[in-house]
């Protein structure tokens, strides 16, 4: 008899052990995705109140937009030096120690009265942020089975575009209601209740061992790498300088009071975008990222020729939102896949050159804008997406290859 259960018990025990490789660990990437999610909306908030937050700290508008740009100077000098030290930590305490820099930065916002005590508490939020984005992609990508990575990192940045989309607008409307301080709040109760849930659901992985660290030259010559960074960059730097001055460009057409309704048309295109990405990214990495600047190129060229026709601008804004939206995910499960067991700093390296993007289009779109007008921007982006459209294309063998397996 016991020799006749054990076959069915092994067989059953196998079942469930395939069963389960065939899952998605949603419970840890839910958790990474509201990791993402507070990330964002801690960064992009204050745009959206400073009128508001000027009058609290007794500063004028220009003084509180420092506030955002602190925060990204911190990311943008924090990522690389701290993952590069970290990299024999525990995966899961670095984490927390992520989340527990936005839940102080977050905490001295809202109850500081002082200037300089913000800026500082911002530039915590900031370097968490390096940190955290350094370290949430190539999480995924160990929770999940290999066949499944992909879209692991595509539920794991999915906090992103509904911060953006949805996050911003409410707590927008929030600081109106309640205060801009009583947001920054809620914000740090989001992370209290995310502590207890990465806790409990996101497993911990070791560090690197001593003696298979990489130097950062290491990784960055890795055959895929540059290229990968390379589309990164100019991507990037191509949707900030159209994001950065979209009123200027709206005014330009005449719809500057449709703003608002423009961003939710790139808002809600976005989330259908990284909905597909989820769905298609682990067979199809090279054809998504391909469809994606080539999209982004589509909607900047309809911009350019058709530039004061109103349906034409949302077609284009929805356009742009669906090369936009999965973009994320598509860089970083390439950067992920490219650098294998050395994805932590590979994506230390993709978020500080990401950073520099944003800090780059807000540079020379404003030179764009003040030295040829706003009709300088359509060129220079589709310039832009033609040498990131020739680098991916190019990167067949590694970065962004043919033939990713299911």
């Amino acid at each position: 008899m016991t020799g006749e259960r054990e076959p069915r018990i092994g067989g059953s025990d196998a079942r469930a052990t395939l069963e389960a490789a065939d899952r998605l660990p949603w419970g840890g990437l839910l958790a990474l995705s509201m990791a993402a999610f507070i990330t964002i909306l801690t960064e992009a908030l204050p745009a959206g109140l400073l009128p508001r937050i000027g009058t609290g700290l007794d500063v004028s508008e220009a003084a509180a937009g420092q506030l955002v740009t602190v925060y990204a100077v911190g990311s943008l000098v924090a990522a690389i030096p701290l993952v590069t030290v970290t990299q024999g930590v525990r995966r899961r305490p670095l984490l927390l120690a992520a989340i527990a820099g936005f839940w102080v930065a977050n905490t001295i916002t809202a109850v500081s009265g002082s200037y300089g005590l913000t800026l500082v508490a911002r530039f915590v939020a900031g370097v968490s942020a390096g940190l955290l984005w350094a370290l949430a992609a190539g999480y995924a990508a160990r929770m999940a089975p290999e066949h499944l990575k992909g879209r692991a990192i595509a539920v794991a940045m999915a906090g992103t575009p509904l911060a953006l989309s949805l996050g911003v607008p409410a707590g927008t409307f929030l600081g109106g209601a309640i205060g801009w301080r009583a947001c920054f709040g809620l914000i740090s109760g989001l992370t209290i209740v995310l502590v207890f849930w990465v806790l409990a659901k996101v497993p911990d992985f070791a560090g690197e061992p001593a003696g298979g660290r990489r130097s950062l030259k290491r990784v960055f010559t890795l055959p895929g790498m540059r290229p990968v960074l390379f589309v990164v960059l100019s991507f990037v730097l191509a949707h900030n300088i159209l994001y950065t001055y979209v009123a200027p460009f709206l005014e330009a057409a005449g719809m500057i009071e449709r703003t608002d309704v423009v961003l939710l048309v790139f808002g809600v295109a976005s989330l259908v975008s990284i909905w597909i990405v989820g769905v298609l990214i682990d067979r199809h990495l090279r054809e998504l990222t391909l469809i994606s600047i080539a999209l982004f190129a589509l909607s900047s060229a309809a911009l350019w020729i058709w530039s004061d026709v109103p349906p034409v601008i949302y077609g284009a804004a929805g356009v742009w939102g669906l090369a936009f939206g999965g973009c994320a995910t598509l860089f970083q499960t390439a950067s992920a896949k490219t650098a294998g067991p050395a994805a932590d700093l590979a994506q230390s390296m993709l978020v500080t050159v990401w950073n520099a993007a944003i800090a780059g289009g807000g540079l020379l779109g404003g030179v764009l804008l003040d030295q040829f007008g706003i009709g300088a921007f359509a060129p220079s982006l589709l310039i832009l997406l033609a040498a990131s459209f020739a680098v991916t294309l190019n990167a067949r063998p590694h970065g962004f290859p043919s033939g990713c397996p299911a």
